[in-house]
């Protein structure tokens, strides 16, 4: 996994869901440079409706599935979210949809949601929520979710109108559309992508990668493109969006004098002819140290 994220070019990642001991503990050895790797932000567990652990985790060990949080009421999401900070957590997941089975999605309760959203929001932190479908939106907007790691993949319902709410409530969405390439509505859920962005929704990058057990990026690159997403568009949800979302664009997302010192070199300009040139990655510079270097072409 980590190589996977210095080889497609990434200097800041965003973990949405992880066992935090694991992940924290990564995360000190890349600050300390023993693991030349990303910045990286974690969710910790995330947070499942009750009796809604989803069903593709149903291979978790027993112990590990013991500690997904579940809560019940909206005292025991705060106390989740409180124990994932207590752990080292940045941001806070949701998942207001969860699919206990390929074709039954449960939700999480509005208050519960509220609640850890508030938490969260308490401690300065973005809240992110996996939707699956209109009520999963519908939620989330209304516990004041901050972003959306996934458009919808149950799309009956999800118009222009709660588009244009969604950006007025100044949330911003994640399109792993390579996720949904497979579906029979990836067109509908690439046009809720682009109405997004036209809107004036901020977009931000991202993969999900660790469900996805393929590491390659350039999918996802292609299926922007297929939305109608520019090479500028594309560059900004890699870069000054996502600087903006977390509120480091005084020192990340540009390349300037005093800043963070992250840098991505390309081997093919994605700006002519291919977005996917976005994935042919030469150098991955993270605070001005080289943390991934592509093996010669012979």
């Amino acid at each position: 996994m980590q190589s996977m994220l210095t080889h497609s070019g990434f200097t800041t990642v965003v973990d949405l869901s992880s066992d935090p001991n694991n992940t924290t503990a990564l995360r000190r050895r890349v600050e300390s440079g023993e693991v030349a790797g990303p910045r990286i932000y974690t969710a910790g567990f995330g947070l499942y409706p009750p009796h809604g652990i989803p069903f593709y985790l149903d291979d978790l060990p027993a112990t590990l599935r013991a500690r997904l949080p579940q809560p019940a009421t909206p005292a025991e999401a705060v106390e989740a979210v409180r124990q994932n900070q207590a752990l080292g957590s940045d941001v806070v997941k949701l998942f207001t949809g969860s699919y206990l089975t390929p074709d039954n999605i449960t939700h999480l309760p509005l208050d519960i949601a509220r609640a850890a959203v508030s938490e969260g929001h308490r401690h300065s932190q973005l809240v992110f929520a996996h939707p699956s479908d209109l009520e999963g939106i519908r939620i989330a907007v209304d516990s004041g979710v901050d972003v959306l790691a996934h458009p919808p993949e149950k799309v009956v319902g999800v118009d222009d109108a709660l588009v244009k709410e969604m950006v007025a409530r100044h949330m911003a969405m994640i399109p792993t559309l390579k996720l949904f390439s497979g579906s029979g509505h990836i067109d509908r859920i690439r046009d809720i992508v682009m109405q997004f962005h036209i809107t004036g929704g901020r977009l931000l990058f991202g993969t999900d990668t660790g469900f996805l057990t393929d590491y390659d990026v350039s999918e996802e690159y292609r299926q922007l493109e297929l939305a109608g997403l520019s090479f500028r568009d594309v560059l900004s949800l890699l870069t000054t969006n996502p600087a903006a979302e977390f509120n480091v664009s005084s020192h990340a997302g540009s390349v300037r004098l005093g800043g963070d010192g992250d840098l991505t070199v390309l081997s093919a300009d994605p700006a002519v002819g291919d977005l996917r040139n976005f994935a042919h990655v030469l150098f991955a510079i993270h605070a001005g140290r080289v943390i991934f270097e592509a093996p010669p072409q012979h």
